[in-house]
């Protein structure tokens, strides 16, 4: 049988299975020893099958108009607990921060007027908007879901690539993934202990409950999703099905004296906390873009008088603009008064005179990106980019520098994948989600790999036809780490989520039904109070509305009667 490993290439890059040629790293011995009794051919196999099985549970993501099942490599990314404290203390830190800089810009705009930050970098975004000035939000949360995008550099430490503070997606795949390579190479996590990600619904459903209106004690939690065609539709029936919440369309919304109602054949219910699953712009035509039928007009003033939260906030977006990025370490020292965990990459702003002089001499050796992209488009690669494209380039940050920003180009870590009948480097990137619940940040222990598939691509977005690995945080070092570029990053103290019951990969194959694939089982927080409490008041609601003879009521499950129920 040949080694799959034959040939493994090795480039500047650093690789998280190999510290060098024939030389794995600890954390990876099991997976690589499972690996070697295999394949090419059962490899294949193997995702084969689990890519149509993706396509026949729409388990879909939706790219040039077609959709086709999210690329899951088999092979997974492997985080060792000392490495994962980083995230997990750098997460919060930042998303602490963002928090507090955004109250501070639509409220009293400290940061401005102490010369922090400059004011014009906000209200030049065309995410900053005035309509949502002085709301005031439950328990100072605003961001109440995360995933701010991490790489590892040449010498393996995080570093953040940008913020998304807006509406992050993709943890759908990290709950899939997790089940799928769970079955299909459950051989490979041996005697590991890795950390579960099933407790991300009931811990999302807590947060929303618990940034809901002051004066409403059982707070009812809706996902508005604009509808089937979008490409993150899969994921939005996911949550709202595994959260045991409504899945609801705009035009299932009535917004009546400032409160929120949402239709069903048993009559009206009051909605109290909206996971909007849609951009600002769309969310109510009344504030933002008349012609959208995707929200449902009142939502903002419904929000503005306290009987509504919308999460995340409107008007978010300007923390996810890549200039407002660069300032963030200063934006940590500012509110926190603490250096950050997490570093930046080395970012040029096209504003700055001195750093716009340096770029354009030197456009070949950077990334060039647009600060309000994503998806990894608009992004010139200079080391990948002709002449043509350079120079185009050039033209569009000299027309408006307030656009753009460049970047070293950084080798983004690499971790084996299936190519063909090999296995060979690919680039990855990490998306950790981290829930807010006003008064603690919890990341889910796993998160996003997106993993680049061509040869020496640097751009992982699955936009950009990128695939995803399941990542694997283990719950224990199995020896002390001896790396000393992880030293400063790894010397942070323990934090509370290091007490949390581990479940194993044992554990987590025990949960399947028995079927190839199955839905990952709800874990509600503590008791699961918040996740019976709020599926038995739905089905009181129902239960009064048949009582009162209404001639359409359903069974449970079937109540709406313009939009797929997230059941």
């Amino acid at each position: 049988m040949a080694d799959l490993f034959q040939d493994y290439p090795f480039g500047r890059a650093w690789d998280e299975m190999f510290s060098g040629p024939g030389v794995i790293r600890p954390a990876y011995e099991s997976v690589h020893a499972a690996l070697q009794t295999l394949s090419a051919a059962d490899l294949k196999a193997r995702a084969d099958i689990m890519g149509r099985t993706f396509l026949d549970q729409g388990i879909t993501f939706a790219l040039g108009g077609v959709e086709r099942p999210f690329p899951l490599d088999l092979i997974p990314r492997i985080v060792t607990a000392q490495e994962w404290k980083v995230v997990q203390t750098g997460v919060p830190q930042r998303v602490r921060a963002l928090e507090a800089f955004l109250a501070d810009c639509y409220g009293p705009g400290r940061i401005f007027e102490d010369g922090v930050v400059p004011r014009r970098l906000v209200t030049t975004s065309p995410h900053f908007h005035r309509q949502v000035a002085g709301m005031a939000h439950q328990d100072g949360a605003r961001i109440v879901i995360s995933g701010v995008d991490l790489i590892r550099d040449e010498h393996g430490a995080f570093r953040v690539l940008e913020d998304n503070v807006r509406v992050p997606s993709g943890v759908s795949y990290v709950l899939e993934n997790r089940q799928a390579v769970s079955q299909v190479l459950s051989e490979a996590g041996g005697d590991s202990q890795i950390r579960s990600v099933a407790e991300y619904p009931g811990r999302l459903l807590a947060a929303l409950r618990a940034v809901g209106p002051d004066n409403v004690s059982d707070p009812t939690v809706v996902v508005l999703t604009p509808g089937v065609y979008n490409s993150a539709y899969f994921e939005h029936t996911l949550l709202a099905r595994e959260m045991g919440v409504e899945l609801v369309e705009g035009r299932d919304l009535i917004c009546r004296n400032n409160r929120v109602f949402v239709r069903t054949t048993g009559g009206e219910m009051p909605v109290h906390v909206i996971y909007r699953r849609l951009d600002d712009e769309f969310l109510d035509p009344m504030q933002f873009r008349l012609d959208s039928m995707l929200g449902s007009p009142g939502l903002i003033n419904a929000a503005r008088a306290g009987h509504l939260t919308i999460a995340n906030a409107v008007g978010n977006g300007i923390a996810d603009d890549k200039l407002v990025y660069t300032y963030v370490p200063d934006i940590i020292r500012y509110y926190l008064s603490e250096e950050p965990i997490l570093l930046n990459v080395d970012t040029y702003r096209m504003e700055e005179p001195d750093h716009l002089e340096y770029a354009l001499e030197h456009l070949a050796e950077l990334v060039i990106k647009p600060v309000d992209g994503s998806g990894g488009k608009g992004i010139v690669i200079g080391s990948h980019a002709d002449a043509s494209t350079l120079s185009k380039a050039r033209q569009a940050i000299l027309e408006n520098p307030r656009g753009w920003i460049a970047q070293r180009e950084i080798a983004l870590s690499t971790v084996p994948t299936l190519i063909g009948d090999k296995v060979r480097p690919r680039h990855v990137d990490l998306r950790p989600f981290a829930v807010n619940d006003g008064n603690s940040v919890w990341v889910l222990p796993g998160g996003l790999t997106r993993v680049a598939l061509p040869e020496g691509e640097l751009v992982v977005n699955s936009s950009q036809g990128g695939g995803s690995k399941d990542t694997w945080v283990l719950a224990a070092p199995e020896s002390p780490r001896t790396e000393p570029d992880l030293e400063q990053q790894s010397s942070l103290p323990a934090q509370p989520e290091d007490m949390e019951p581990l479940v194993g990969w044992q554990e987590s194959e025990a949960q399947s039904t028995g079927a190839f694939f199955f839905d990952p089982p709800v874990t509600p927080d503590d008791d699961g109070a918040g996740l019976r409490h709020q599926q038995g008041q739905q089905q009181q609601h129902r239960r009064a509305a048949a009582t009162a003879g209404s001639p359409t009521a359903l069974p449970d499950g079937q109540s709406f009667s313009s939009t797929p129920a997230g059941q």
